[in-house]
């Protein structure tokens, strides 16, 4: 005899299947898994796949997407903080006596009678293209002003960052190759010393002793275009000279303690045991496994190389990013401000972001997943 199934048809009933009707694997009444494009989880189940397969990658790109976003949200702080500043371009330019028809003409000639929202968008979509509009005290192209003093300062911190790094770096690994000796003791008294000074402090100092006292160096450290290599090399030497000291105890310290940190390790044990010398176990064992940390100190501090140079470029008189900022400050130059602003940002998160991927690269267990 036959019987009618609820969803597979006709079920013999003397318990042999009917080969042209199999049934089904599922039991009756249990719904089928669903499906992950029907329910628009194709991206999540990509991503989560994506990460398991390829951890190295999926880190990476959050980091690019994080530094992005980062930025997004700098540029609204740095437009909104400046627009919430008190006082008017207009009537700074115009003075104190000037007509409210002769403001009002100055604020429409500007844009600054449109919403804050339409003057953002069309600032923020310039800026992706380069452009960073005029300059309401000079009327020049503030991206082509940019262009020369972002090669000043960058030009500056080339040089700084070419002196404190493997300075830092040979000053951390000769701290530990005699810790707790005189060696160590020296260094980490220098270092504390340069640390709890400012920088308009030591330029000062540096100022006083080798342009004022001894005239060997050159102040203010002025630069230009008919200048040779030379001559700008001499210029610079003194703000160059500020930076590194800024710059190098942090570096040398974090170094140091990076290294002493894995010299209990058991690698570094058995190359003691060998017989190695202490200057060969920490180049070749303990310094490359103390170098995700070093890196991030070390890009946080080209970054302040960047970012720092204002008040060392203000006391030398140097016609970089830092000195053209202030002085737009000085005149409510809003343009200016803005971009400066914005560029000194980018440079800061985009070093970091640097550091977070080089230090995600030097780890073995990203590189080598299980």
């Amino acid at each position: 005899m036959m019987e009618s199934g609820p969803l597979t048809g006709p079920v013999p009933t003397d318990g042999t299947a009917d080969a042209s009707h199999p049934r089904s694997a599922e039991p009756t009444g249990v719904p089928a898994k669903p499906n992950p494009a029907a329910d628009g989880e194709i991206a999540g189940t990509f991503w989560r796949r994506f990460t398991f397969r390829r951890p190295l990658a999926a880190l990476i790109l959050q980091r690019l997407g994080l530094s992005v976003g980062l930025l997004f949200a700098v540029s609204l702080m740095i437009f909104g903080g400046i627009e919430a500043l008190p006082g008017d371009f207009a009537t700074t330019y115009l003075g104190q006596s000037a007509t409210p028809q002769a403001v009002e003409n100055i604020r429409k000639d500007l844009g600054l009678d449109k919403p804050w929202t339409e003057r953002y968008v069309s600032w923020l979509g310039g800026a992706i293209q380069g452009d960073f509009g005029t300059s309401w005290a000079s009327k020049n192209s503030v991206g082509e002003q940019i262009s020369k003093r972002l090669g000043n300062s960058l030009f500056l911190a080339f040089f700084a960052a070419l002196i404190s790094v493997p300075l830092a770096v040979g000053l951390g690994m000769l701290a530990v190759q005699f810790r707790n000796r005189l060696p160590d003791k020296i260094i980490n008294v220098i270092s504390l010393a340069a640390i709890s000074l400012p920088e308009f402090f030591v330029g000062y100092l540096l100022i006083m002793f080798f342009a004022v006292k001894f005239g060997i160096a050159t102040f203010p450290a002025t630069v230009y275009d008919s200048m040779s290599f030379t001559e700008r090399l001499s210029a610079i030497a003194l703000p160059v000279a500020t930076l590194v000291l800024v710059v190098l105890a942090h570096m040398m310290r974090m170094t140091r303690a990076a290294i002493l940190n894995v010299m209990s390790s058991a690698y570094v044990e058995t190359a003691e045991l060998k017989g190695l010398s202490m200057f060969r176990i920490i180049a070749r064992h303990a310094a490359p496994n103390a170098v995700a940390p070093v890196i991030n100190v070390i890009a946080l501090n080209l970054a302040y190389l960047v970012v720092g140079v204002v008040v060392v470029e203000v006391v030398f008189v140097y016609p970089g990013m830092g000195q053209y900022m202030v002085d737009a400050v000085t005149v409510r130059d809003m343009p200016v401000v803005q971009a400066c602003g914005l560029i000194f940002a980018a440079f800061y998160i985009f070093l970091n972001m640097a550091a977070d991927i080089l230090a995600i690269i030097a780890n073995p267990r990203l590189r080598h997943p299980r």
